[in-house]
């Protein structure tokens, strides 16, 4: 997104805040400081897009050498939006929700032109005023469908695991524990006993246990299917150095480093690790104020939550496998004892995926830029 210090000669700007939903899309228009007109447009791309873009034009027409300015708040729609205004020659920038101003009084009185008015004030406070844009990043497509592979292999994980808790849970529910000799869950001979656990249940439950059972082949085989293509992806050019760095990390797979990879994408745009450190929510929240100059919360949490479970998973590995991160935890632990402090270990796990994001990021950045993706 252009500032406000190349703002075209004219001083004429053409604003287009979108509050942007799934079917429909509420739009303000308003001309430097004037009043937004407000109309709704299906976000068909062909439909209801195509006629703001004409609308756009003509304003533009109307205006020479004005600017149009468009931002929408992002959301599980994703990026087309911004793709299809830029190519207009538009200048575009998607919005983080969670920098956006709110009030409690907004909280409670919301509807869609007045998230309209809201961005409309934020666009406006950067291009007349100089004022920060919270915008986010817009990855590049070709980065887009790397992320579409990476994240269905977590999904699938994930879905495979509640289809092993609904399992487990009807076992409990008809009072069926694991026979002692098997050590673990999920081995081929456990699997065996489950299926010949399917006629001795009730007839109902035995139904329902089969099924939960086809429904875990399932997950297995596609699990299987997309590691492969996450595993073919990670051997492409784009990633095959890194991913060899990061997986030198005990405890880091190469899922883990793709996960990490794919969802920050370009790392040169962290300046510094506590950028990086609150981009990935795992630096404390502070309330400070007056005298009270040391008043820190729990972690915000904000950014990608798939890159802290793969750090949460990683982090455990490593403080078991590695002597060194294992000191470190230890000290870690001892020093929430020291300050008697509660969840010590809780605490300590999380300074230690702060650290070991830190450390991943260093070494990716180490081993020189990736190849260049297609641009947006």
């Amino acid at each position: 997104m252009t500032n406000v210090a190349q703002m075209n000669e004219t001083g004429k700007n053409i604003f287009c805040p979108i509050d942007l939903h799934q079917n429909k899309m509420m739009v303000g228009i308003a001309t430097d400081r004037g009043r937004p007109a407000f109309k709704e447009y299906d976000t068909d791309w062909l439909g209801g897009v195509e006629r703001l873009v004409a609308r756009l034009h003509l304003l533009r027409e109307r205006n020479p050498g004005a600017e149009v300015w468009v931002a929408y708040e992002a959301s599980g729609c994703g990026f087309r939006l911004a793709d299809l205004m830029e190519e207009q020659g538009f200048r575009v920038a998607v919005l983080a929700p969670t920098n956006l101003p709110v009030t409690p009084r907004s909280r409670t009185n919301k509807t869609d032109k007045k998230d309209v008015v809201r961005i409309l004030e934020v666009l406006r406070g950067h291009v007349l005023a100089g004022n920060r844009l919270p915008e986010v990043w817009i990855p590049p497509q070709e980065l887009r469908d790397d992320r579409e592979v990476v994240r269905r292999r977590l999904a699938v994980a994930e879905q495979l695991a509640d289809v092993k808790n609904k399992i487990l849970g009807l076992l409990r529910r008809y009072g069926l524990p694991r026979p002692e000799n098997m050590a673990n869950n999920w081995t081929k001979k456990h699997v065996r006993w489950l299926h010949s656990v399917v006629t001795e249940l009730e007839w109902g439950a035995g139904r329902a246990l089969a099924s939960l059972l086809r429904e875990l082949e399932f997950y297995w085989g596609e699990c299987e299917a997309v590691e492969r293509e996450v595993n073919a992806l990670a051997g492409h050019d784009r990633y095959r150095t890194r991913v060899a760095a990061l997986t030198s990390f005990k405890g880091v797979a190469p899922l883990t480093a793709m996960v990490f990879l794919t969802e920050l994408g370009d790392l040169d745009r962290f300046p510094n690790r506590r950028a990086l450190g609150n981009y990935l929510g795992l630096t404390p929240r502070s309330w400070e104020s007056g005298e009270q100059t040391d008043r820190k919360g729990r972690i915000s949490k904000q950014g990608p939550s798939r890159v802290r479970k793969v750090l949460n998973q990683a982090a455990w590995s490593l403080v078991r496998w590695d002597p060194a991160w294992k000191a470190r935890y230890e000290s870690l632990v001892e020093s929430s004892k020291r300050k008697k402090k509660a969840k010590g270990k809780r605490k300590a796990i999380v300074a230690v995926m702060r650290l070991l994001g830190i450390a991943l990021w260093r070494t990716a950045l180490e081993t020189g830029p990736a190849p260049a993706m297609a641009a947006a």
